[in-house]
């Protein structure tokens, strides 16, 4: 079952890192946090970067939370594990899971959501042509084509949460 640590925002790798080091790997499946890809301009050209999808958030995956939380407890960077209710730890829920999954095109371990290629007519109508936010039209708030970022509203620790995914313009070539 998958479950959410928070963390100081920036420090993802460095907890990552320590939960590695001083947490004994039969307690837990995987670690991780996911990425994104996204498009900026430096400079007056697009690079590519990646970057944290949900920054101060790291997941893991353990079918025996007790243990492992009393061993999260001492590693330094640890803030705190999401998700109690009443005396037990709650996993995130498996609708949560799936669409990490889906915008990650992860089966699970390593999550990178890559850059959502789209059209855009002359009649500014948006075509989602492939990547994470094909199929996802509902939950598509914004697309800011200026920035080269789609707003898009999912349901994460049972509230709603705005991610933001990369996006890529492509021309479209004359027949």
């Amino acid at each position: 079952m998958y479950y959410v640590i928070q963390v100081v925002s920036g420090m993802e790798d460095k907890v990552k890192e320590q939960i590695e080091v001083m947490v004994e790997k039969e307690l837990y499946d995987d670690c991780f946090y996911p990425i994104r890809h996204v498009k900026k301009k430096i400079r007056g050209e697009w690079k590519k970067l990646r970057e944290k999808l949900l920054p101060g958030y790291v997941f893991i995956v353990s079918s025996d939370i007790e243990e492992l939380y009393l061993r999260l407890r001492y590693v330094p960077a640890f803030t705190k594990l999401l998700g109690k209710d009443g005396g037990q730890f709650v996993p995130l829920p498996e609708h949560e899971v799936e669409w990490l999954k889906k915008i990650t095109g992860s089966t699970g371990g390593y999550m990178e959501a890559g850059l959502s290629q789209i059209f855009v007519s002359e009649e500014d109508v948006v075509t989602i042509l492939s990547g994470p936010l094909k199929d996802m039209e509902g939950c598509i708030k914004k697309i800011d084509l200026h920035r080269r970022i789609a707003k898009v509203e999912v349901d994460f620790m049972n509230q709603k949460t705005l991610l933001h995914l990369g996006i890529e313009m492509i021309e479209k070539k004359e027949e």
